[in-house]
């Protein structure tokens, strides 16, 4: 009989040395309700997307709080985009593009109102895993990974 000890042990060690996932509600956002601005083309990037920025501020911020996160295709299964804030209009654009993304993934980024994360499924950039899941945090008008 194997003394199943040793394999034990070592399950136990990867399951307490496992680190979670970041989660939405790790992550929370202050809902903006004060008047919407208009968009700040303040840069040429801007004012070269200045007509889906600007479609894309309508109804309520959908992202951290106070931004709307708009996207838009930049090829074939390739989506860029930038986030708006509510109340100044400056555009906060997102650092990569992202490819490729799983078949069963009908939404390659994930994201809500009340929570400053955002998760992306996909290659970034189009480099590495197309199957790798991606974690970015909007927090003072830029976007840093998790």
């Amino acid at each position: 009989m194997r003394y199943p000890g040793p394999m034990l042990f070592a399950m136990a060690l990867c399951a307490n040395n496992a680190i979670a996932a970041p989660r939405f509600e790790d992550f929370p956002a202050t809902k903006y309700t004060g008047k919407i601005a208009q968009v700040r083309l303040a840069d040429a990037r801007s004012r070269q997307y200045a007509s889906v920025l600007r479609a894309g501020v309508k109804g309520a911020p959908n992202f951290a709080g106070h931004y709307f996160l708009v996207t838009w295709g930049c090829g074939a299964s390739c989506i860029t985009g930038a986030a708006i804030d509510a109340g100044t209009g400056n555009v906060t654009w997102l650092p990569f593009t992202v490819c490729c993304w799983p078949l069963q993934i009908s939404e390659p980024l994930a994201f809500r109102r009340d929570s400053n994360l955002l998760v992306t499924h996909g290659a970034l950039n189009e480099m590495g895993d197309s199957s790798a899941m991606h974690y970015h945090v909007l927090e003072n008008g830029k976007f840093s990974g998790k």
